[in-house]
Protein backbone atom coordinates (compact mmCIF):
# COMPACT_ATOMS: atom_id res chain seq x y z
CA UNK A 1 0.00 0.00 0.00
CA UNK A 2 1.06 3.19 -0.60
CA UNK A 3 0.01 6.55 0.86
CA UNK A 4 -1.66 9.70 -1.35
CA UNK A 5 1.11 11.95 0.59
CA UNK A 6 3.98 8.92 -0.35
CA UNK A 7 5.93 8.62 -3.46
CA UNK A 8 7.59 5.51 -4.96
CA UNK A 9 11.12 6.25 -6.26
CA UNK A 10 13.32 3.73 -8.66
CA UNK A 11 16.38 2.29 -6.83
CA UNK A 12 17.70 1.14 -10.68
CA UNK A 13 18.58 -2.19 -9.29
CA UNK A 14 17.07 -5.39 -10.02
CA UNK A 15 13.51 -3.53 -10.65
CA UNK A 16 13.19 -2.48 -7.16
CA UNK A 17 11.45 0.52 -6.08
CA UNK A 18 11.55 1.97 -2.57
CA UNK A 19 8.22 4.07 -0.60
CA UNK A 20 9.17 7.20 0.07
CA UNK A 21 7.65 9.97 2.54
CA UNK A 22 9.07 13.79 1.58
CA UNK A 23 8.27 14.84 4.69
CA UNK A 24 10.88 12.56 6.24
CA UNK A 25 14.31 11.73 5.69
CA UNK A 26 14.88 10.57 2.16
CA UNK A 27 17.97 8.69 1.16
CA UNK A 28 20.32 10.24 -1.38
CA UNK A 29 23.75 9.57 -2.81
CA UNK A 30 25.13 8.47 1.23
CA UNK A 31 23.06 5.07 0.81
CA UNK A 32 24.21 4.53 -2.60
CA UNK A 33 27.82 4.79 -1.68
CA UNK A 34 27.48 3.10 1.72
CA UNK A 35 25.80 -0.26 -0.54
CA UNK A 36 28.32 -0.05 -3.13
CA UNK A 37 31.22 0.47 -0.42
CA UNK A 38 29.73 -2.70 1.72
CA UNK A 39 30.44 -6.20 0.51
CA UNK A 40 28.53 -9.33 1.73
CA UNK A 41 29.73 -12.33 0.59
CA UNK A 42 26.93 -15.61 -0.44
CA UNK A 43 26.08 -17.16 2.74
CA UNK A 44 26.29 -14.13 4.78
CA UNK A 45 23.96 -12.46 7.61
CA UNK A 46 24.15 -8.79 7.03
CA UNK A 47 22.49 -6.28 10.10
CA UNK A 48 21.79 -2.61 9.00
CA UNK A 49 22.08 -0.25 11.73
CA UNK A 50 19.65 2.78 11.87
CA UNK A 51 17.98 1.83 8.16
CA UNK A 52 15.43 4.47 8.08
CA UNK A 53 13.37 3.50 4.89
CA UNK A 54 15.23 0.71 4.19
CA UNK A 55 17.17 1.75 1.30
CA UNK A 56 20.75 0.79 2.19
CA UNK A 57 19.32 -2.81 3.26
CA UNK A 58 17.30 -3.44 -0.38
CA UNK A 59 20.36 -1.92 -2.43
CA UNK A 60 22.43 -4.69 -0.51
CA UNK A 61 20.24 -7.46 -1.12
CA UNK A 62 20.46 -6.40 -4.35
CA UNK A 63 24.08 -6.24 -5.10
CA UNK A 64 25.33 -8.91 -2.60
CA UNK A 65 24.27 -12.77 -2.17
CA UNK A 66 23.91 -12.25 1.26
CA UNK A 67 21.51 -14.96 2.97
CA UNK A 68 19.30 -12.59 5.02
CA UNK A 69 19.53 -9.14 5.93
CA UNK A 70 17.89 -7.10 8.70
CA UNK A 71 16.91 -3.59 9.30
CA UNK A 72 16.89 -2.25 12.78
CA UNK A 73 14.79 1.46 12.95
CA UNK A 74 13.86 3.44 16.15
CA UNK A 75 11.14 5.45 13.84
CA UNK A 76 8.21 3.41 13.50
CA UNK A 77 6.83 5.71 10.48
CA UNK A 78 10.34 4.70 8.97
CA UNK A 79 10.19 0.86 9.90
CA UNK A 80 6.37 0.81 8.62
CA UNK A 81 8.00 2.16 5.04
CA UNK A 82 10.57 0.07 4.96
CA UNK A 83 8.55 -3.20 5.63
CA UNK A 84 5.87 -1.98 3.02
CA UNK A 85 9.15 -1.29 0.48
CA UNK A 86 10.01 -4.99 1.09
CA UNK A 87 6.59 -6.76 0.77
CA UNK A 88 6.60 -4.39 -2.75
CA UNK A 89 9.38 -5.86 -3.61
CA UNK A 90 8.51 -9.37 -2.45
CA UNK A 91 11.88 -9.92 -0.47
CA UNK A 92 9.80 -10.91 2.95
CA UNK A 93 11.77 -14.31 2.84
CA UNK A 94 15.39 -12.30 2.56
CA UNK A 95 14.87 -9.34 4.74
CA UNK A 96 13.51 -8.54 8.12
CA UNK A 97 13.05 -4.97 9.14
CA UNK A 98 12.48 -4.79 13.24
CA UNK A 99 11.67 -1.54 15.12
CA UNK A 100 14.49 -0.72 17.99
CA UNK A 101 16.68 1.06 19.35
CA UNK A 102 20.17 0.97 18.06
CA UNK A 103 21.20 1.45 22.01
CA UNK A 104 19.96 -1.64 22.98
CA UNK A 105 20.41 -4.08 19.51
CA UNK A 106 23.18 -6.03 21.56
CA UNK A 107 19.58 -7.14 23.51
CA UNK A 108 17.28 -7.09 20.64
CA UNK A 109 19.69 -9.34 18.69
CA UNK A 110 20.61 -11.88 21.41
CA UNK A 111 22.22 -14.55 21.12
CA UNK A 112 22.93 -13.67 17.28
CA UNK A 113 26.47 -12.30 15.62
CA UNK A 114 26.81 -10.92 11.77
CA UNK A 115 29.13 -11.27 9.37
CA UNK A 116 28.76 -7.75 7.95
CA UNK A 117 27.03 -4.67 9.63
CA UNK A 118 26.51 -1.29 7.97
CA UNK A 119 25.27 2.12 9.24
CA UNK A 120 25.00 5.48 8.13
CA UNK A 121 23.88 7.31 11.52
CA UNK A 122 23.47 10.96 12.24
CA UNK A 123 25.99 13.25 10.98
CA UNK A 124 25.49 15.94 13.44
CA UNK A 125 27.48 15.58 17.30
CA UNK A 126 24.26 16.29 19.81
CA UNK A 127 24.61 19.99 20.83
CA UNK A 128 25.48 21.05 17.09
CA UNK A 129 22.90 23.78 16.37
CA UNK A 130 19.20 23.79 17.61
CA UNK A 131 17.18 21.13 16.94
CA UNK A 132 13.57 20.11 17.06
CA UNK A 133 14.31 16.79 19.46
CA UNK A 134 10.63 15.14 17.50
CA UNK A 135 11.73 15.87 14.16
CA UNK A 136 11.78 12.89 11.93
CA UNK A 137 14.54 14.65 10.01
CA UNK A 138 16.21 16.18 12.72
CA UNK A 139 16.60 12.43 14.59
CA UNK A 140 18.22 11.32 11.01
CA UNK A 141 20.75 14.04 10.72
CA UNK A 142 21.61 14.27 14.68
CA UNK A 143 22.95 12.39 17.66
CA UNK A 144 19.75 12.70 19.32
CA UNK A 145 18.67 9.14 20.27
CA UNK A 146 22.23 7.63 20.03
CA UNK A 147 25.59 8.95 19.47
CA UNK A 148 28.44 7.65 17.22
CA UNK A 149 30.25 4.85 20.63
CA UNK A 150 26.24 4.15 21.09
CA UNK A 151 26.44 2.49 16.99
CA UNK A 152 29.70 1.86 17.46
CA UNK A 153 29.78 0.04 20.76
CA UNK A 154 26.93 -2.21 19.62
CA UNK A 155 28.41 -2.86 16.35
CA UNK A 156 31.24 -4.49 17.98
CA UNK A 157 28.85 -6.81 20.09
CA UNK A 158 26.92 -8.05 17.49
CA UNK A 159 29.91 -8.34 14.87
CA UNK A 160 31.48 -12.07 14.73
CA UNK A 161 35.17 -12.66 15.02
CA UNK A 162 36.60 -11.27 11.50
CA UNK A 163 33.22 -9.72 10.78
CA UNK A 164 33.12 -6.70 9.01
CA UNK A 165 31.68 -3.17 9.98
CA UNK A 166 31.17 -0.45 7.05
CA UNK A 167 30.32 3.26 8.10
CA UNK A 168 29.40 6.31 5.90
CA UNK A 169 30.03 9.51 7.85
CA UNK A 170 31.43 13.24 7.51
CA UNK A 171 35.38 13.48 7.78
CA UNK A 172 35.56 15.49 10.68
CA UNK A 173 34.69 12.71 12.66
CA UNK A 174 37.47 10.59 11.47
CA UNK A 175 39.33 11.29 14.70
CA UNK A 176 36.72 9.92 16.80
CA UNK A 177 35.73 7.13 13.94
CA UNK A 178 38.60 5.32 14.58
CA UNK A 179 39.30 5.91 18.37
CA UNK A 180 36.09 4.33 18.71
CA UNK A 181 36.63 1.60 16.48
CA UNK A 182 39.71 0.45 18.11
CA UNK A 183 38.10 0.80 21.67
CA UNK A 184 35.34 -1.73 20.56
CA UNK A 185 37.70 -4.07 19.01
CA UNK A 186 36.83 -2.78 15.38
CA UNK A 187 40.76 -2.43 13.40
CA UNK A 188 40.18 0.11 10.59
CA UNK A 189 41.01 -1.81 7.74
CA UNK A 190 39.62 0.73 4.44
CA UNK A 191 38.72 4.72 4.17
CA UNK A 192 38.08 6.16 1.09
CA UNK A 193 37.16 10.03 0.86
CA UNK A 194 34.49 11.33 -1.20
CA UNK A 195 34.85 14.82 -2.72
CA UNK A 196 32.14 16.84 -4.40
CA UNK A 197 34.67 17.92 -7.03
CA UNK A 198 38.25 17.20 -7.49
CA UNK A 199 39.56 20.52 -6.03
CA UNK A 200 36.87 20.68 -3.33
CA UNK A 201 37.32 19.28 0.49
CA UNK A 202 36.10 16.21 1.01
CA UNK A 203 32.71 15.62 2.66
CA UNK A 204 32.09 12.25 3.30
CA UNK A 205 34.62 9.24 4.15
CA UNK A 206 33.92 5.53 3.93
CA UNK A 207 34.99 3.34 6.58
CA UNK A 208 35.36 -0.22 6.93
CA UNK A 209 36.75 -2.31 10.05
CA UNK A 210 37.18 -5.88 10.85
CA UNK A 211 36.22 -7.23 14.26
CA UNK A 212 39.35 -8.56 15.88
CA UNK A 213 41.64 -7.76 12.97
CA UNK A 214 45.12 -6.99 13.01
CA UNK A 215 46.80 -4.01 12.43
CA UNK A 216 46.79 -2.58 8.97
CA UNK A 217 44.66 0.19 7.16
CA UNK A 218 44.59 0.87 3.04
CA UNK A 219 43.53 4.68 1.90
CA UNK A 220 41.54 4.21 -1.23
CA UNK A 221 41.95 6.14 -4.31
CA UNK A 222 39.89 9.50 -3.84
CA UNK A 223 35.92 9.53 -5.14
CA UNK A 224 34.87 12.44 -6.80
CA UNK A 225 30.91 12.63 -7.59
CA UNK A 226 30.87 15.19 -9.55
CA UNK A 227 32.85 16.54 -13.25
CA UNK A 228 34.10 19.99 -13.27
CA UNK A 229 31.09 20.79 -15.48
CA UNK A 230 28.56 19.39 -12.86
CA UNK A 231 27.45 16.29 -14.44
CA UNK A 232 28.32 13.01 -12.14
CA UNK A 233 32.05 11.10 -12.65
CA UNK A 234 31.92 8.16 -14.29
CA UNK A 235 32.40 6.08 -11.06
CA UNK A 236 29.40 7.77 -9.73
CA UNK A 237 27.33 6.30 -12.85
CA UNK A 238 29.45 2.72 -12.67
CA UNK A 239 28.14 2.89 -8.69
CA UNK A 240 24.54 4.08 -9.53
CA UNK A 241 23.91 1.11 -12.32
CA UNK A 242 23.66 0.94 -15.58
CA UNK A 243 20.26 1.31 -15.58
CA UNK A 244 20.25 4.51 -13.81
CA UNK A 245 19.15 7.61 -16.27
CA UNK A 246 21.08 10.19 -14.04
Amino acid sequence: MIYEHERLDELHRNGYKLIQDPNRFCFGIDAVLLSDFATANEGEDVLDMGCGNGAVTILLEAKTKAAHLYGLEIQKENCDLARRSVALNELSDKIDICCGDICEAKEIFSGKRFDVIVTNPPYMAKGCGIVNPKDAKAIARHEILCSLEDVISQAGCLLREKGRFYMIHRPYRIASIISLMREYEIEPKRMRLVYPYEKSEANLVLMEGSKGGGEEMKVMPPLVVYNEDGTYSKEIHEIYGEDWPG
